[in-house]
């Protein structure tokens, strides 16, 4: 039994359909193409890589999208004025569209293409409301105090 029913999980859990969709993705097997490989890169605590072969493509063949928490890379090869005939052809220079999912509070700080290689940086950004706080138990002003001495 490979397939699993997720119906009782889109009833009954709300704001939790991107999840539900994420799982339906990988269950089809739809949503990790293989073209072009890449590489996802752990730099710090905070920080990642996605470095992309694309042997064959210029810079300006290649368009990056960055929206909420969705990373799209779009590659469009321009079509060769001259006929060529292969013997083997071994460098697939076809068009491609690469999708990730980015998790809350990750953003694209950059890009840069050398050789071939596509490398795009990512960093995770939790805002300070976000982040875990200390509380004193039995005190009357604790988060407040915390909050001072963090900013001190």
């Amino acid at each position: 039994m490979r397939n699993f029913d997720l119906t009782p999980l889109y009833r009954s859990a709300i704001g939790f359909d991107r999840l539900a969709q994420l799982l339906n993705d990988a269950q089809r097997g739809d949503a990790t193409p293989s073209y072009p490989p890449y590489n996802i890169e752990l730099v710090s605590d905070d920080q990642y890589r996605i470095v992309m072969a694309l042997a064959g493509f210029d810079r300006s063949e290649i368009d990056i999208t960055f929206e909420r928490d969705s990373l799209h890379v779009v590659g469009r090869k321009q079509k060769d004025a001259t006929e060529r005939t292969y013997l083997h052809r071994g460098i697939a220079a076809r068009d491609f569209e690469q999708r990730f999912q980015l998790a809350n509070h990750v953003k694209v700080t950059g890009a840069s293409f050398d050789n071939g290689m596509l490398s795009i940086e990512l960093v995770r950004e939790v805002p300070e409301a976000l982040k875990p706080r200390k509380i004193v138990i039995n005190g009357a002003e604790n988060v407040t105090a915390l909050e001072q001495r963090q900013a001190a």
